[in-house]
């Protein structure tokens, strides 16, 4: 009997250790972002360091995203036309293109680029200065590294992914309407008054929200990360890879969590009009 109470117990355990663990990394990532929050609360950051983390951030970005914008709306439109125009609604694919664009892949697929592009670079780059001592030496001038090497990267973040949805969704409502109305010749008046028709100012409003909230865990996460590397260049590269997949999982997860939210705020404000998707 001892015995098989002891294999139970050790089952529990076993099993219980994964969530145990992922708990106590669940409140670290919190303690971090609590952190970072209270110096950019009390200290701007310097201009020296912002600069730099605003040009990485956005400029180098634009690139990527703007090919990335622009091939959801093709292929979008590619995949959607045959079903479409077999129910003679080919005019209405503005609508559920630049919807589709708007409301959830343009903000989803952006935050996703700029994850694997934005997100492990910062990691990586925070994980060689912890392993070279860096950070360590910063901490001996008097300067908080949290504030001087965090707070740009997070705040470049949470300005610029939500400019930069901007440029993924204008370029995805741009390819969408060159593959309907140049190659499938769709009728372009029609085409765009379903458009104006569907979209709404909120479905604008709610591709931004969501874009701000994925910049953050993005910077906190991938900061996280790089302050917390293990040493030698293993060290930098699991920090790296961890950074990309907790952003893309916690991007995903927001996305749900705020579809539910702005859903239901919609059905509070705007009753009259039903349900609203996300």
């Amino acid at each position: 009997m001892a015995t098989a109470d002891r294999e139970t117990t050790g089952g529990l355990a076993a099993l219980g250790a994964p969530v145990y663990s992922s708990l106590v990394a669940l409140g670290d990532v919190s303690l971090f972002a609590a952190q970072i929050l209270g110096w950019l609360a009390r200290h701007r950051p310097f201009a020296r360091t912002l600069l730099p983390a605003l040009y990485t951030v956005g400029v180098r970005s634009v690139p990527v995203v703007a090919i990335t914008g622009m091939f959801i709306g093709m292929v979008l439109a590619v995949q959607s036309y045959g079903q479409f125009h077999q129910l003679g609604l080919a005019t209405h694919l503005g609508g559920i293109i630049n919807i589709s664009v708007v409301r959830e892949l343009g903000p989803v697929l952006a935050a996703t680029m700029l994850a694997g592009r934005v997100g492990s670079a910062m990691a990586a780059e925070l994980a060689t200065m912890r392993v070279t001592e860096q950070i360590d030496a910063l901490s001996c001038l008097g300067a908080n590294p949290v504030h001087y090497l965090a707070v740009p990267r997070f705040l470049a973040c949470v300005l610029l992914i939500p400019l930069l949805t901007v440029m993924a969704d204008f370029m995805g409502v741009m390819g969408g309407a060159l593959i309907c109305i140049r190659v499938y010749h769709v009728e372009a008046y029609y085409y765009w008054q379903h458009t104006q028709s569907m979209l709404s100012l909120w479905d604008v409003v709610t591709g931004l929200i969501k874009p701000t909230f994925f910049g953050a865990a993005i910077a906190v996460i991938s900061c996280h990360r790089g302050f917390h590397s293990k040493a030698g260049a293993e060290g930098v590269g699991r920090a790296a890879t961890e950074a990309f997949v907790a952003s893309f999982i916690a991007i995903l997860v927001l996305d749900f969590f705020l579809a539910m939210f702005l859903n239901n705020l919609h059905d509070f404000l705007w009753p009259a009009n039903g349900i609203k998707m996300i």
